[in-house]
């Protein structure tokens, strides 16, 4: 399935209050209260959740001496989940990403009509169908629980040795390795509610894009954006395309919904420089902003092009938006020859461009900028996107006074996550994606960048939430769980030869909101430790607890 455009800058303030409105009173009495409403909902997820139920069932209920979590219908769980969802009122936070009023993703929408499933969420009462056509998409829980509000009366948090013996037997599976770590917290306290080895540090592949985004986020802002500019030297009349870090720069004609276009950059260029009679050019491109190598230490590699200040479509070699594929060696050069290309197609001729630096008296003539980084980082975190992660890493450490290289980035990073208070004992940053296997971080410190993200001090860090993948619908997950938690689970995932990781957030049988980190090293079968992270996430949905 290919992944809708992100649009997280369009907000949906109006759908947040009336869900608000509504969801309010429910949270009293959550599953009697909300079963009439979710009953469309409930029918579709049904058969997932009753082989979630069945495939976690032996390490939930044959726990001894442990108290046996109650046995809790799957409607109750549905309504559970689907209740502690996106109650956050415009007063706390504004809604981000592609969410309709209760946190569904547009995507849910494209892949239940792709599959022709019925049911759903009716998405404000306009979902866009007709009686020929498919229903509106079967609902995932919303992305958040109401966070610290007076009407949240979901049940306590599960209990650690209940936890423990539904988590314990799963992650020693041998599928994981001689070396893995857990936690799982409870984001609205905080409270730390299972550790194995959480506070060891191992290699996180790409969960490390969690601590990215919170560090450039927390740096920059939510509504900072990255700005492509064509300037004018007045005496020379030397044309400089002067990159801005912006990674989703595009040349292609649909900008994907937002994007910053090379086209309307080119085309307004090429209107300022008519006005001022100059027809012909010397075209040159700056890409000063990044230092140091461009080269990422795993050398060329088809997940990721040279780091540069100045790219187009990411450097991809074809029509593709997200995953591997060969990439050009010279970014900065391309994106300037398309350019030059498209100046030509509105009368401007131009030299064969080569590198330079705008001075402080060029005129800027025209410029284009990124959506919000809001956007950024959930298209980098849903797509685990490593060009833009490497460009925030980047983006961190200009912002900081760090010098803009993978050193200098790592640093910015550290940097960052320290003023939020984060425990960083073992943390080690390389890069900003992950690829360095000499990254480390230990799951106490993921959980803890999830919990910071939902912390309602802290409404410029949701997008880390927002931008998940989600579980059977979305990014690097869309395929997995379908026959499991689908839509419950939101996790970011790591994969390098040897290690697999899954990192995120979910909503317990109990309506609890609780954040997780499971890391493993020394795997020898990627698909199997895979699926028993994957069984593991489905485990922690399934279980009551308490």
């Amino acid at each position: 399935m290919v992944v809708p455009e992100l649009r997280p800058w369009r907000t949906a303030r109006p759908h947040v209050v009336r869900f608000a409105n509504a969801v309010r009173p429910r949270l009293a009495r959550a599953a009697d209260a909300v079963r009439p409403g979710l009953t469309r909902a409930t029918d579709a997820v049904r058969p997932y959740l009753a082989r979630t139920v069945a495939a976690v069932k032996p390490q939930v209920t044959g726990l001894a001496r442990i108290p046996r979590p109650k046995v809790v219908k799957t409607w109750q769980y549905t309504a559970g989940a689907a209740t502690a969802g996106l109650a956050l009122a415009a007063t706390v936070a504004t809604a981000a990403g592609p969410w309709d009023s209760t946190g569904q993703r547009t995507a849910e929408r494209d892949r239940a009509a792709a599959l022709e499933q019925p049911g759903g969420t009716d998405h404000g009462g306009d979902s866009g169908t007709t009686d020929s056509a498919p229903h509106p998409a079967p609902s995932a829980a919303s992305v958040l629980v109401g966070l610290g509000g007076a009407g949240n009366s979901v049940k306590s948090a599960p209990i650690g040795t209940a936890l423990a013996g539904v988590l314990d037997p799963l992650l020693g599976t041998p599928a994981l390795g001689a070396h893995h770590t857990a936690a799982v917290v409870d984001v609205t306290t905080g409270k730390r509610l299972y550790d194995a080895g959480a506070g060891t540090a191992l290699t996180p592949a790409s969960t490390t894009k969690i601590a990215t985004a919170v560090a450039a986020l927390s740096a920059l802002g939510a509504d900072h954006r990255l700005t492509t500019r064509a300037a004018l030297e007045p005496d020379t009349k030397e044309l400089v395309l002067v990159g801005g870090g912006d990674p989703t720069l595009t040349a292609r004609t649909d900008d994907g919904g937002g994007w910053a276009s090379l086209r309307e950059l080119a085309g307004e260029t090429a209107a300022a420089l008519k006005k001022r009679d100059i027809t012909t050019v010397t075209l040159s491109y700056d890409k000063t902003l990044y230092a140091g190598s461009e080269m990422h230490p795993i050398g060329v590699n088809d997940n990721l092009a040279p780091v540069s200040a100045l790219m187009a479509d990411e450097a991809r070699t074809d029509d593709s938006t997200s995953g591997p594929v060969a990439r050009v060696s010279d970014p900065a050069t391309e994106a300037t020859r398309t350019f030059a290309k498209l100046l030509s197609a509105h009368g401007i001729k131009t030299t064969s461009p080569g590198p330079s630096k705008a001075t402080g008296r060029a005129e800027n003539l025209a410029e284009v900028s990124s959506p919000p980084l809001s956007a950024l980082v959930e298209r980098m975190l849903t797509n685990s996107d490593n060009d833009i992660a490497e460009a925030l890493a980047r983006q961190t450490a200009v912002a900081t006074g760090q010098r803009a290289d993978f050193a200098g980035g790592g640093k910015a990073i550290s940097a960052q996550l320290k003023k939020l208070g984060l425990p960083l004992s073992g943390a080690d940053f390389h890069d900003g994606s992950g690829l360095d296997r000499a990254d480390r971080l230990t799951a106490e410190v993921l959980t803890a960048l999830l919990v910071k993200a939902g912390a309602p001090a802290h409404p410029e860090l949701r997008p880390v939430l927002t931008g998940l993948p989600v579980a059977g619908f979305t990014g690097t997950l869309t395929s997995r769980y379908t026959d499991g938690a689908a839509g419950i689970v939101r996790a970011k995932t790591g994969t390098l030869t040897g290690v697999n990781a899954l990192a995120g957030t979910v909503v317990d049988q109990d309506g609890r909101l609780l954040a997780f980190a499971f890391l493993a090293s020394d795997t020898t079968d990627s698909a199997a430790a895979q699926s028993a992270l994957d069984r593991t996430a489905t485990a922690l949905a399934a279980c009551g607890c308490g």
